[in-house]
């Protein structure tokens, strides 16, 4: 937690992530989702996903679900198999060693490729849970609870990051690590999923890490950078 925030501070934050959130909300709508996948599905996918687009990460996760017909037998295969078909994901030597040790890892803990029980526990609880596997940072066990447990948390990317230090939702200096409870601090429960998937979209069409297109900006009066220009 960043202590040198005040609530003053704090309170101006969130007044700001509000209005930022409706906002993108009547520019962009709101996201739709469709039915969550299962937890293991979640975990996997989110780990190609790193450092890649989803259209990279979808092509790996799908040659992964073709090629193999249980997650047992991706974790069993030789290595070589699992990396050739997560090339798509890029970084695939990497990616694929990690993906067959943490399915290594939970089948050695819980005597099965079977994540349901994290239903049952706390977001707290499941996150930590996920958290200590190498690989699996914050953003990979935020995405899982939100988007696959339905528990909360806000993940935050690299265009969630770079956004929300632009406009002015989070210190500077502020960590990776520390946004994501920062964050979460700002919005409601409920705002957690559309609200990470509308500062992509931000993040991807408008508010680019390099040559940002501020004129065009739906947020650009409540924006920092943009009022600093």
């Amino acid at each position: 937690m960043i202590t040198d925030l005040t609530p003053e501070t704090l309170e101006e934050m969130r007044e700001r992530a509000q209005a930022v959130y409706r906002r993108l909300e009547e520019a962009l709508g709101l996201p739709e989702f469709g039915p969550p996948s299962p937890p293991l599905d979640e975990l996997i996918s989110t780990i190609l996903s790193q450092n890649t687009n989803d259209r990279n990460r979808d092509g790996a996760f799908n040659n992964l679900r073709q090629k193999f017909a249980t997650w047992e037998a991706v974790r069993d295969a030789p290595v070589e198999e699992v990396i050739e078909a997560i090339r798509p994901a890029g970084l695939a030597n990497q990616k694929g060693p990690r993906i067959q040790t943490v399915l290594r890892e939970i089948t050695e803990e819980r005597g099965e490729l079977d994540l349901n029980f994290l239903y049952d526990l706390s977001p707290d609880e499941a996150y930590n849970w996920l958290y200590r596997f190498k690989g699996v940072g914050p953003k990979t066990a935020s995405i899982v609870l939100q988007f696959s447990l339905g528990k909360p948390a806000f993940p935050v990317d690299t265009h969630v990051y770079r956004v929300s230090g632009r406009i002015g939702l989070r210190p500077e200096r502020m960590t990776v690590e520390q946004a994501h409870v920062h964050l979460a601090q700002l919005f409601d429960p409920e705002q957690y999923g559309p609200g990470h998937i509308n500062l992509i979209r931000l993040g991807r069409l408008i508010c680019h890490a390099r040559s940002p297109q501020c004129a065009i900006c739906p947020v650009k009066d409540c924006c920092d950078y943009y009022n600093n220009l």
